[in-house]
């Protein structure tokens, strides 16, 4: 005769508790990865789509600052002397030859006489201040324009391209350096890897506009501030971000001026 084992009601009491707290950690984690997955998915979708949205309504309000910037702007006129540089020695020059440019008894370097060189210049704009529109009309995204603010703090460039503001302003002599995002609010150089020897870049300032034609594309590491030291000539160059998406690189343009207020005066200072 056989006898039928049952588990005490003690054991099958003491489980039942054990199912129901996995089951609520298992519930509870679940949920706790789809509302962390609905924030990330919120954040790219605020930081892709709703900061360009944000940025491009933006731009009407600084077209009019960019204006009413214009209409108040003082130009006067400046006699330039172009700086020497004895590390450009004439193409007549044999490579190797250590080119000493003349000086008068004093030191000082000897210039041709002739007319004077007149600069047009505007008093550098205060900082978070529109003033000037950046055109390249070879990228979709800038063709009409893109507003650049005096200044590259994150709320600058929140607003437009930011402008650095211990460079040169665009169309005077040297390097004026400009930086814009990628791929948030408004990805004004979203198609910057896009451009090549050639392009042209259009700066339009309270003077007039200066246009430049790309030289060279590079990318850097974000410590090589070299880019944005001083040129011989008349330069803009443009930073971003490089690859898209990521920090972890700049991307740089650089290019001369060619036309605009002042391209004559910096062909015949060269």
């Amino acid at each position: 005769m056989s006898e039928t084992v049952t588990a005490p009601p003690a054991a099958a009491g003491e489980a039942a508790p054990r199912i129901g707290s996995v089951l609520r950690i298992v519930r509870g984690t679940g949920w706790t990865l789809i509302w962390l997955g609905a924030l990330t998915l919120g954040f790219v979708v605020h930081q892709l789509w709703i900061t360009t949205w944000l940025a491009q309504l933006n731009q009407a309000d600084l077209d009019a600052e960019r204006e009413a910037y214009f209409a108040g702007a003082v130009i006067t006129e400046v006699e330039y002397e172009p700086p020497l540089d004895p590390t450009a020695p004439p193409s007549s020059v044999p490579p190797g030859t250590t080119v000493v440019p003349p000086t008068n008894g004093d030191g000082t370097p000897v210039r041709v006489a002739g007319a004077p060189l007149v600069l047009k210049v505007e008093a550098p704009p205060e900082e978070h201040t529109t003033f000037a529109l950046i055109r390249i009309p070879a990228l979709e995204r800038l063709r009409d324009g893109w507003n650049i603010v005096e200044g590259v703090t994150r709320a600058d460039l929140k607003n437009g391209a930011g402008h650095m503001p211990w460079t040169p302003l665009p169309g005077q002599p040297g390097n004026a350096v400009i930086s814009g995002h990628r791929t948030t609010y408004g990805a004004p150089f979203h198609e910057l890897d896009e451009l090549t020897p050639g392009d042209r870049i259009e700066v339009e300032t309270a003077l007039g506009t200066h246009v430049y034609e790309v030289r060279e594309s590079i990318i850097v590491k974000p410590t090589e501030l070299w880019v944005t030291e001083p040129r011989q000539g008349a330069w803009l160059t443009l930073t971003t971000c490089n690859p898209k998406f990521s920090a972890r690189e700049r991307l740089v343009v650089f290019a001369e001026l060619v036309a605009g207020p002042n391209a004559g005066v910096m062909r015949r200072a060269s």
